[in-house]
């Protein structure tokens, strides 16, 4: 039989009201359960944050670009000639989950009292839609057929509104070059993802619009969009894109170049980036706060078990024996403030992530409530770190017991 354990046991759960030690060990077990809660809401919070702006600036891009080695930053780019050889030899690469072309052309939308520069991206038939039908707000996405031309678009809600537009209504989007070239279209869909940064840009169209405006042939794009399953491999998928691309030349001799959305966006993902650094300060000062909390209420509970301490000492018992009766009860201290903490974290989480309860003004954070998101291994680890922190901050405390004399106890008693 476990000695240690049981008298524990005996200790933690036949406290009575009158123990000087009960209100500390309550503490400390709210302490536990509190710093715990705060950690697994930062870390939902920051990760799910993380997640929604890297989702919207893939939705705007694809996970890999390939263009023109020549083009500049903006949207006026120069042409690249992709034949069924370059896509195939792309699609075949561990990874790649889906490979799209597109065309990009500056412009301005003109209405009767209100004017904006766009870029109107054209789109194949095999775009993917999935990032615009989770945002649409109205309408529809648009039917691309290769024998029929239409003359729609999806705009974003930040342009309609700014522009005084709505589903179904037509206006002109002028394009200037050496004489200005202008397009009548009408509204079919429209999406909103609050990243104003591209809302305030983005309209799509059919591809065969925007090369007839670029002067291009059937087979000229601005570019290749590659998307990938696993965005932990991105680097690595990268690099078998650049690959398979370096070194090559379409038939107009144009070089190929291959980036990253990292390296498209690095502000972005940079920014990004930093937010894990306020995760690790959150999770420090809240694991610290918690074990003070625990180190107070072990000390509390060591002092008022003295006598106990000196009797066991005096029959035999080790100083290492004592100890681990005071850690076993730490133990039962630290799970239960554990469970309490996971229960109220997870519960704020659950009711955040169905209600959308807490807003944000999407015009600052991109997104309009807070995002969460449930990582199973993260919670997991989060659990385990939390536990054998605490438990290593018990071991130093305990070591008092060891200074306790049994005959001086035993004298004063």
């Amino acid at each position: 039989m476990n000695i240690e354990y049981f008298i524990a046991k005996r200790i933690h759960f036949q406290q009575g009201k009158k123990n000087v030690s009960r209100p500390a060990v309550r503490i400390a077990t709210i302490g536990i359960a509190l710093g715990l809660a705060v950690m697994i809401i930062a870390l939902a919070v920051v990760v799910g944050f993380k997640q929604e702006i890297r989702n919207k600036t893939i939705g705007f891009g694809g996970h890999i670009q390939v263009a023109n080695f020549d083009n500049n930053s903006t949207y006026e780019t120069n042409p690249i000639r992709a034949d069924k050889t370059l896509l195939s030899k792309i699609s075949a690469i561990d990874n790649v989950k889906h490979v799209q072309l597109f065309a990009t052309k500056p412009g301005i939308i003109k209405t009767d009292t209100e004017f904006q520069g766009i870029v109107l991206k054209g789109i194949e038939a095999n775009f993917d839609w999935d990032f615009f039908k989770s945002n649409l707000v109205e309408g529809k996405t648009i039917d691309i057929k290769e024998d029929t031309l239409k003359n729609e678009v999806v705009i974003s809600k930040y342009l309609a509104n700014l522009l005084g537009l709505k589903l179904g209504d037509s206006f002109f989007t002028y394009f200037i070059e050496e004489k200005v070239r202008a397009r009548k279209f009408s509204i079919t869909g429209i999406y909103s993802t609050n990243f104003v940064e591209y809302d305030k840009l983005f309209m799509l169209t059919d591809l065969r619009h925007v090369q007839q405006l670029n002067n291009w042939d059937s087979a000229q794009y601005s570019g290749i969009e590659i998307l990938i399953d696993d965005f932990d491999k991105l680097d690595i998928t990268g690099n078998a894109v650049y690959a398979a691309t370096s070194n090559r030349f379409d038939k107009e001799g144009d070089a190929l170049y291959t980036q990253t959305i990292k390296q498209i966006n690095p502000q972005t993902f940079g920014w990004l980036e930093l937010l894990d650094m306020n995760v690790w300060v959150i999770l420090i000062l809240m694991l610290s706060v918690a074990g003070f909390t625990m180190i107070s209420g072990l000390l509390i509970l060591i002092l008022e078990r003295t006598n106990m301490i000196g009797i066991l000492k005096s029959v035999g018992a080790t100083d290492w024996s004592v100890r681990k009766i005071f850690l076993y009860h730490s133990f039962f201290l630290i799970g239960k403030g554990m469970i309490w903490g996971n229960i109220i974290g997870l519960s704020l989480c659950t009711l955040q992530y169905f209600t959308h309860l807490m807003p944000l003004d999407p015009e600052s954070y991109y997104v309009s409530y807070v995002p969460v998101v449930f990582n199973w291994t993260n919670l997991f680890l989060l659990n385990a770190g939390t536990f054998i922190a605490s438990v290593l901050m018990m071991i130093g405390p305990s070591y008092l017991i060891t200074k306790i004399s049994p005959a001086k106890i035993i004298r004063f008693e």
